[in-house]
């Protein structure tokens, strides 16, 4: 690979396993990320979501982090809108004083729930919090000490212990217009959530960061990564036979079914897929790379010769934890 690659896991709960399992499994990916090379090991913020176990980055980043030594341990992302900008700045100002310059803090403005759940989150504050995204970023920023605090502003009289003087590498995250053009117009990394959002708005998302792009004090020169969803195997048919649990997650998530845990190989071999289900699954699956070595690793160059980003990161699948390890084991020689 002519970029970095790393690594983005969700803590996945398939059926039959317990949370603890999961998380212990995400545990272990990292150290043999570790192991293997990979830049970065980041994991995401969902909530209610029963094959998703990675509820709270902070805490599972601070378990990666002390199982490793070398590898960046990050949030890809907070969702920072269901929190206090105070809270974030001191849980990852607390894993920065820990464990030094290898966090980082990857911000999304999504819920990562449905609305229900995300009204409990921010306490009935609704959607509405999302328009206060870029004001919290800035707060944050002062909090940490990486922009002076505006006069009379909060980050004035309130100060993140730790917090200041302990900053992580900060990310905006996104997959749309919105978080392309404000990581441009803020000087911030940018990371595009091409795993799930994928189709054309991907370049159309680096080219608005670059073109949005404006020097700060973090960056001088726009910097990008862009994830893509992996799966190596022998051949591309077996590939798509081992992509099917996560592929028939998505289905029923797209048809409104109740959140499950992620279903075994066997019960999506099982399962009656339609034409269009079929149709559907294809068209996700050209889009990511899912195959053998070889069309994996032309998916990936093709990706990032598409987009000009500067890394990528993986988001591995498959029916098992050996199915993932495998991927990174292959694309990180």
């Amino acid at each position: 690979m002519t970029v970095p690659l790393s690594v983005l896991d969700l803590a996945s709960v398939y059926e039959g396993m317990s949370n603890r399992e999961a998380l212990h499994q995400t545990i272990e990916t990292a150290t043999v990320a570790e192991a293997l090379g990979y830049r970065r090991f980041w994991v995401a913020e969902h909530h209610g979501m029963p094959a998703v176990s990675s509820s709270a980055p902070a805490v599972l980043i601070g378990a990666i982090a002390s199982a490793t030594s070398t590898i960046r341990v990050g949030s890809g992302g907070v969702m920072l809108p269901n929190h206090s900008s105070l809270v974030i700045a001191e849980q990852f100002g607390t894993l920065s004083a820990l464990h030094g310059d290898r966090i980082d803090l990857g911000l999304g403005r999504a819920p990562g729930t449905d609305q229900l759940t995300s009204s409990v989150l921010r306490r009935g504050a609704g959607a509405d919090s999302v328009d206060d995204f870029p004001n919290q970023v800035v707060e944050l920023l002062a909090w940490f000490g990486t922009i002076p605090s505006l006069e009379n502003g909060i980050g004035s009289r309130v100060v993140a212990v730790p917090g200041l003087g302990d900053s992580p590498e900060l990310w905006l995250l996104g997959s749309s217009d919105f978080s392309a053009r404000l990581a441009g117009l803020m000087g911030l990394p940018f990371a595009f959530a091409h795993h799930f959002a994928g189709g054309s708005n991907t370049v159309r998302a680096f080219d608005l960061y670059r073109s949005s792009f404006r020097p700060s004090v973090i960056l001088r020169e726009p910097h990008a990564m862009v994830s893509v969803s992996a799966l190596v195997a022998d051949d591309r048919a077996d590939a798509e036979r081992l992509a099917l649990p996560n592929a028939l997650t998505f289905v029923r998530m797209r048809q409104g079914a109740r959140p499950a845990r992620i279903p075994s190989l066997a019960e999506a071999q099982r399962y009656p897929w339609s034409p269009a289900e079929l149709e559907w699954v294809a068209e996700r699956n050209s889009q990511q790379a899912i195959g053998d070595l070889a069309h994996v690793s032309q998916r990936i160059a093709d990706l990032v010769a598409a987009t000009g980003a500067d890394e990528v990161i993986l988001a591995p699948q498959g029916p098992d934890l050996e199915t993932k390890l495998r991927t990174l084991r292959d694309l990180s020689s």
